[in-house]
């Protein structure tokens, strides 16, 4: 279990392709202060676990089926990525709670920088979609953020200079994909009040034109 609160930013160092998995090298630093074979560490907000490591880098291997349904199949040597270690109990639980399982995968459409904070918009697909209400929470690439604003088929975050810088969500731009984690709670909620749409489609991202702003990048 994680709190979506974002230790360090990672680098991918090398990738192998095992058939139809992969095996992926990460370099990074605060996440391997207490590693040990078997920990669990959230890569881009996908639970991973440990099979390597060193001082200075740890290898995760990744199932097909996590392939399908996250973009770290998309991932390239030298991309940054959004690490953080499992949580403690003995510590503060600062974000929400999350599980390190990606609902689905959703789209950067909008970026609308100001002085103070950055308003992203991204394309949601309906089996994430169904979760999300206004002032919630959602995990994004790792990183647990409130909704400020939502509707069918796209919702919207405002991020602070903090995330910004400390994330790799700084760094995105219209168009890329993100890894998107509905709050585990409503999940629930819906299970038990009978509204669990089990009919959702698993791909079926808003047919959306992505706004590219004059800014470009986050960054």
């Amino acid at each position: 279990m994680f709190t979506g609160i974002i230790e360090e930013v990672g680098t991918v160092e090398q990738i192998d392709r095992v058939g139809d998995c992969a095996r992926l090298t990460i370099r990074a630093d605060e996440v391997l202060s207490d590693a040990k074979h078997g920990a669990s560490i959230a890569v881009d907000g996908v639970c991973l676990t440990v099979t390597e490591f060193d001082t200075q880098r740890f290898t995760v291997d990744v199932m097909a089926e996590t392939l399908r349904c996250t973009h770290l199949g998309d991932l390239v040597v030298g991309g940054k990525v959004n690490l953080e270690r499992a949580m403690r109990a003995d510590g503060r639980f600062d974000g929400h709670i999350v599980q390190g399982h990606v609902d689905g995968t959703g789209q950067v459409l909008e970026i609308e920088p100001s002085e103070h904070w950055t308003n992203l918009t991204i394309a949601v697909p309906a089996q994430v979609g169904q979760y999300v209400v206004p002032k919630g929470s959602i995990t994004i690439d790792g990183v647990s953020l409130t909704v400020a604003s939502c509707e069918e088929g796209r919702l919207t975050v405002s991020l602070i200079p903090t995330t910004l810088a400390l994330t790799t969500l700084g760094d995105r731009w219209i168009g890329d994909p993100v890894n998107l984690e509905a709050d585990v709670l409503a999940k629930y909620a819906a299970r038990l009040l009978g509204g669990l749409d089990r009919a959702a489609p698993t791909d079926d991202l808003a047919t959306q034109t992505p706004t590219l702003h004059p800014e470009g990048s986050l960054a």
